[in-house]
């Protein structure tokens, strides 16, 4: 199960079109041929259009009926605050998992911070797109990476979330976001989560464009992403009927729902 992307459309909204398939995966597509790729025959196959999903809460649910099939009992949930959060909850009671967060930051360009150059999470060392840096003043580079860290590692106690992470070892650890675009954020978590030595490390997405999907596949055992658009991604939100934004007292309550699990 190594490296292997999963994207599965059985919901019947919409037309269908190939990207690539996982070998074995129980849902055949109904109206378009197989193919072989890299992993074998065919199964990676995705809706055009947006509006996708009503709400991360459906996203959620249309996740974990991909993922009830896919790991075992001995599983733990990881989401990204704030939205993750929504979308792993409803995941981790559906497998009847723990949940967790994973606290991570983006990290902006000085010229525009809402275009990542890169992410941190609570533990582990910064993940950067080394092109984007090359050009950038390292010490403004260094204060912005210890700083982040630093609202990374604090998120724990923001969101009422337990004092260290819980641990994956030994178990499947599947770690969650309502999407991705760039997946710093979401990679930056993966790895956090790997230095727990899981059993299998599983990322779990409702939406990302293919060339994100690609670079997830090297850092999860397995990617299960329910839609990948082949052009013009735009933003997350886009895919959601409702992407309304997510408090913080949404966060802690998701969390307070689960923390009997461990």
């Amino acid at each position: 199960m190594r490296n292997g992307v999963r994207s599965v459309e059985p919901f019947g909204l919409g037309s269908e079109s190939i990207r690539f398939v996982r070998a074995g995966y129980p849902v055949a597509p109904r109206s378009v041929p197989s193919i072989l790729g890299r992993e074998g025959e065919i199964g990676i196959w995705f809706r055009s259009g947006e509006g996708a999903f009503l709400d991360r809460a459906d996203a959620g649910r249309r996740l974990a009926d991909t993922l009830r099939a896919q790991v075992g009992k001995d599983c733990v949930v990881y989401a990204l605050p704030r939205g993750g959060v929504i979308v792993g909850g409803v995941i981790a009671r559906a497998l009847g998992a723990p949940l967790d967060i994973v606290g991570v930051r983006k990290i902006g360009h000085p010229s525009s911070l809402e275009y990542a150059i890169g992410a941190v999470a609570e533990a582990g060392p910064p993940l950067l797109n080394s092109t984007e840096t090359a050009s950038l003043d390292s010490s403004w580079l260094e204060s912005a990476v210890l700083r982040e860290s630093a609202s990374a590692r604090e998120s724990r106690a923001r969101f009422g979330a337990r004092a260290t992470m819980l641990s994956a070892e030994g178990r499947i650890a599947i770690v969650v976001d309502d999407g991705v675009a760039t997946g710093y954020t979401l990679r930056a978590a993966l790895h956090a989560v790997r230095a727990q030595r899981p059993e299998r490390l599983v990322a779990a997405v409702p939406v990302g464009p293919p060339e994100t999907v690609e670079v997830l596949r090297r850092e999860a055992d397995e990617v299960v992403v329910l839609k990948i658009p082949e052009h013009g991604f735009g933003a997350v939100g886009s895919y959601y009927e409702d992407f309304s934004p997510v408090s913080d007292e949404q966060v802690r309550a998701e969390l307070h729902k689960r923390a009997h699990k461990g």
